[in-house]
């Protein structure tokens, strides 16, 4: 089993401060996200400037695509990320689509998705799903638990690679212990914690404790 990847969900509502919080963190997390927000706000010239600073990191963009995938794939990728995702309502010909254009797409789980949809993109050559707790979810009073965690390991079973996000704290992590994720998300876990260095570094140890 290998060790799950740490990620920086970055969904500013500017890019000045998503900068300064990447630039604060980036040499300790593992993956860069321009999240949908900051898409929305700044364009692909976040894209660009995480790249500019980070020219060897992993790069994903979060678009949330749900239509004219290649178009949107092929941007994101010119301006410098490796990745992007679909939200699963999209048809699998627009994470196809995307997929001839820029190295991975990652299908967004929300809402009502089945497991004859995930065999779908698998079978399309879709193998990365982001198993997500909605923010508004979590605001509403919702939590992590057994339920998310069976999900996860079915997910895993079928093989996709799931990465794990929403709400993240590094209490959080202790649930998924013995489980192959493949990458744990987190945004204001890290950028709005006391000492954002110190919750990044939390955050790698304990993955390396109950992982390594």
């Amino acid at each position: 089993m290998s060790l799950p990847k740490l990620q920086i969900a970055c969904d500013h509502n500017d890019l000045p401060s998503a900068l300064s919080d990447i630039k604060a963190v980036g040499d300790i997390v593992d993956i860069l996200e321009v999240g949908t927000v900051l898409l929305l706000q700044a364009g692909d010239e976040a894209v660009k400037c995480f790249r500019a600073l980070y020219p060897d990191k992993e790069i994903v963009a979060d678009p949330k695509c749900a239509d004219a995938g290649g178009t949107v794939a092929q941007n994101l990728k010119n301006a410098g990320a490796d990745y992007m995702t679909c939200i699963c309502s999209a048809a699998v010909a627009t994470m196809e689509a995307a997929a001839k254009e820029i190295d991975q797409v990652q299908v967004e789980l929300y809402g009502d998705w089945t497991y004859e949809q995930a065999q779908e993109w698998l079978d399309a050559g879709i193998d990365q799903a982001i198993y997500h707790q909605s923010r508004d979810a979590l605001l509403a009073g919702g939590s992590w638990g057994e339920k998310d965690l069976n999900k996860v390991k079915k997910l895993i079973e079928m093989g996709f690679k799931v990465s794990v996000t929403g709400g993240l704290d590094v209490e959080t992590l202790e649930l998924f212990k013995g489980v192959d994720v493949y990458t744990f998300i987190t945004g204001r876990g890290i950028t709005q914690a006391p000492d954002p260095v110190k919750a990044a570094n939390d955050f790698k140890n304990k993955i390396e404790e109950l992982w390594g």
